[in-house]
């Protein structure tokens, strides 16, 4: 009996016994790859590290302090990451890192220091490269960000805070992540739970393999460090900036010429699309290559070269790595139907932006769908920049107000339909069928959207 019982017993501790995970290994990687990683100090004179201070903003006692101070007084180090791409010195870090610096001095692995200069700097994708005197230098293997899924596994190394040669790993979050108020969305970052703090921007994100699949570049928090949201400008994105930079020192991007917006379930629905996708033309620039290929305002972009464009936010990434002259298949929605149209690629010179909508019951004063209307005076045409539609003067609680009207907004179509008078309005308003999705297009602080709007059953 006793021999039963201590069988049974080790038979119950093998199956509770804990499971080993096979676990990714990570020191081989960061041997081979730490040589190339690069530390990057830089300095600024004083006066410029507070340029674009406002002094009234500023406590007196400070503001005699900055008035009084010599214009260069002891510079102010930063600090930031790069590696090294090729192996005579080029250098790729962050544009932030560089922006502004009068001298930058590069620490490699081995404590040697150089002294840097910038072969090129951009801005929309926060990238720069520099270039350091030497030879046979270690390099990076570049990988492919087009590849990276959710899921895998990624490991960056740089200087956070100053602690030079810092390991992080974790796993790709997402990919082609777009963020708010950023450079007009040309970057479709990396998202990534890998621990990035400051000093880490410029250093490179590797796969297992060691190769270079993204560069650290910025982090969302609220406490100015790390809280699990970093994001990495993808390498095949950095690697087309860099060699344009080393060719001309300055980079051309692909310009379609049109402001768009986000496309959701209702503006789907106005739009006989099946599902929100694509991105809305709120409006088409005049001498633009949109216009030249025919795209108009109410468009929807469904794919750019036979890429889906399934959020508005795809669309700029796509086309900002499009050649100048080259030629892009559009398939875009138009009344309907989808067909596909040629636009040949400017050189972007302006950015574009996009905004939203909502949903309904009955108005409470007002037309129909709750809103006051005025004709437009030439006085305001001028003022609002504008050469059609009507003024709202009045939003009640009802259909309007839940779509996102604003008194002041100039109604310039509703349903493909341009407005030219009030008495055309309220004669299209009071025609349309109950409980359908119409889109009506709008200018609001010289700027148009789209808003989708519910229409109440009368």
């Amino acid at each position: 009996m006793k021999k039963l019982i201590i069988l049974a017993t080790l038979l119950m501790v093998g199956t509770v016994s804990p499971v080993r995970a096979d676990y990714p290994e990570f020191t081989e990687l960061v041997k081979k790859a730490s040589p190339a990683v690069v530390n990057i100090r830089t300095t600024r004179s004083t006066s410029k590290q507070f340029e674009g201070l406002d002094e009234q903003k500023v406590p007196e006692m400070f503001r005699r302090f900055f008035r009084e101070m010599p214009d260069r007084q002891k510079p102010g180090p930063s600090a930031g990451s790069g590696f090294i791409i090729e192996s005579d010195g080029y250098i790729l870090t962050n544009n932030h890192v560089v922006d502004g610096a009068e001298e930058i001095i590069v620490a490699l692995s081995d404590r040697r220091e150089r002294e840097a200069v910038i072969v090129g700097q951009d801005a929309l994708s926060d990238l720069a490269v520099l270039k350091i005197e030497g030879e046979n230098l270690p390099t990076l293997d570049m990988g492919s960000s087009d590849s990276l899924e959710a899921g895998q596994w990624v490991v960056a190394i740089g200087s956070p805070f100053g602690f030079e040669h810092s390991v992080t790993a974790g796993i790709v979050s997402a990919t082609g992540r777009s963020l708010p108020e950023n450079n007009g969305n040309y970057v479709p970052f990396i998202q990534t739970d890998v621990a990035i703090n400051p000093g880490n921007s410029g250093g490179p994100l590797l796969d297992l393999n060691g190769k270079v699949v993204g560069i650290n570049s910025q982090i969302l928090t609220r406490s100015g460090g790390f809280m699990g949201l970093s994001f990495a400008i993808p390498i095949d994105v950095a690697m087309e900036v860099a060699e344009q930079l080393k060719e001309q020192g300055v980079v051309s991007r692909g310009w379609l010429g049109v402001l768009i917006q986000r496309v959701d379930r209702d503006l789907a629905e106005s739009f006989g699309l099946d599902r929100p996708a694509g991105a809305l033309v709120t409006q088409v620039f005049a001498d633009s290559p949109a216009e030249e290929g025919g795209l108009r305002e109410g468009d929807i972009i469904l794919s750019f070269n036979g890429k889906l464009i399934d959020l508005s936010s795809d669309l700029p990434h796509l086309v900002g790595r499009a050649r100048a002259e080259s030629v892009a298949t559009l398939e875009i929605m138009r009344s309907g139907k989808r067909q596909k149209t040629e636009v040949t690629i400017g050189k972007l010179d302006i950015e574009n932006i996009g905004p939203q909508s909502s949903n309904s019951p009955l108005a409470a004063n007002g037309n129909r769908i709750g809103i006051d209307i005025v004709d437009l005076e030439d006085v305001d045409r001028r003022r609002l920049e504008v050469s059609k539609g009507v003024l709202i003067s009045q939003v009640y609680s009802g259909p309007a107000r839940e779509a996102g009207f604003q008194r002041g907004d100039v109604l310039t179509d509703i349903d493909g339909e341009a407005i030219s008078s009030a008495e055309q309005l309220e004669r299209l308003v009071a025609a349309l069928p109950g409980d359908i999705s119409v889109h009506i297009r709008i200018v609001r602080n010289k700027r148009p959207q789209y808003l989708a709007l519910k229409v109440p059953v009368m």
